[in-house]
């Protein structure tokens, strides 16, 4: 067969070489027409020749391609957006004059804890002390210049101007007197609330201007985690939601509700705040600790979704998977171009050109071509 193969070729090398090409363009074209035809007939010669070959002498079965595969069933899918958050103590106050004055004593120092209405420092007020010596001197003076004044007009003597001027001295002397010891009673500075000594602005003997910080008291017991949400999640967070809050300095994860969402859009960077109770019964969150929120802002019931590197692309543009299916009793690799949709991390929405329960090849698919032989082994829930 291989023989009458090659007598064909080189008949028609020998006509080529020995017919003459008219000049003419008709001719030409007639030509150029009739070699096609005779192209035509060897074609079909060669086609009943190579035939003749396979059955001869059959290629040999290319070995199958050992592959892991997956059958694809709906599942619920989520994508979930990190953010990065901060611990805050929900509890924070500053201890703090309302006179003002020189600080002469301070009972406390940094990291001690403190009980709510316990004295925590002393101002001094020598000059309203000083004041208070003067104003009951004068009191003093004006309650018996009252009383003669009222028992001269109690005679008809003197003037009823008198009497009232000496009446209301003594008055307005008592309403200074009453004030001033109002302010000496704001001496003794008091914790607010219950918690530790987080910072110290102020040092015994400085001077403290009214409402100056002294020191900042934090309850630590009570803390949340506060995260900057973009305002493009504004319809996926709700308050109630659940989610992971991850501590890298702790290497720890929990989960909490959303007990808060901001009412108002940050105009500067587009966020919004969330706001997170956490459970701080060991005291190892502190203020300002680093934490990683993840919110769930996507979830699909009823999905089908593979690994994204398993997916293959064409020079168009189109992804493609490879799918197990049966041919004549044996594996084989079939192509099938997809459609994808919404993905997080290495998963990835199948909308179009897989079904459920397909098995689809997820490794060992780098040497595979359409309708290769495949040797697959079925992955189960436990290999994932």
């Amino acid at each position: 067969m291989k023989n009458t193969l090659l007598l064909i070729l080189l008949l028609i090398t020998v006509s080529s070489c020995t017919e003459t090409v008219p000049e003419d363009l008709k001719g030409k074209k007639q030509y150029v027409a009739k070699k096609k035809a005779e192209i035509r007939e060897i074609q079909k010669e060669i086609d009943l020749v190579n035939i003749d070959i396979m059955k001869l002498d059959p290629p040999k079965e290319k070995k199958a391609v050992v592959v892991k595969s997956k059958v694809i069933v709906p599942r619920i899918f989520k994508r979930y957006t990190e953010l990065e958050a901060r611990v805050v103590s929900e509890d924070a106050a500053n201890v703090s004059s309302d006179i003002g004055g020189r600080l002469v004593q301070l009972n406390v120092k940094e990291g001690d804890y403190v009980k709510r209405g316990q004295l925590i420092g002393v101002t001094d007020v020598e000059l309203f002390e000083t004041q208070m010596e003067e104003l009951n001197t004068s009191l003093a003076l004006a309650n018996t210049v009252f009383e003669k004044q009222s028992r001269l007009w109690q005679q008809n003597i003197g003037s009823e101007i008198q009497y009232l001027q000496a009446k209301n001295n003594v008055e307005q002397l008592q309403k200074s007197v009453e004030s001033l010891k109002t302010r000496l009673k704001k001496k003794n500075l008091y914790a607010p609330i219950s918690g530790a000594v987080d910072m110290k602005f102020i040092g015994e003997g400085e001077m403290t201007g009214p409402g100056t910080p002294i020191v900042r008291i934090l309850n630590t017991s009570k803390v949340k985690v506060v995260a900057d949400v973009q305002e493009s999640l504004l319809g996926s967070v709700k308050k109630g939601d659940k989610v992971e809050v991850f501590y890298p300095a702790l290497d720890k994860t929990v989960t909490h509700k959303i007990t808060q969402i901001g009412r108002t859009i940050d105009p500067t960077n587009r966020t919004f705040k969330v706001e997170i109770k956490a459970d701080n019964s060991k005291r190892d969150l502190k203020p300002n600790l680093l934490s990683i929120v993840k919110v769930n802002d996507f979830t699909a019931e009823n999905s089908l979704f593979i690994p994204l590197d398993i997916i293959r692309e064409e020079v168009t543009g189109d992804k493609y998977v490879y799918k197990v299916i049966e041919k004549d009793g044996k594996k084989i690799a079939k192509k099938v171009k997809i459609t994808l949709g919404e993905s997080s991390g290495n998963k990835v929405i199948v909308e179009s050109g897989i079904e459920s329960n397909d098995e689809i090849i997820i490794t060992g698919g780098s040497s595979l071509a359409d309708n290769s032989l495949i040797l697959p082994s079925l992955q189960t829930e436990e290999d994932e």
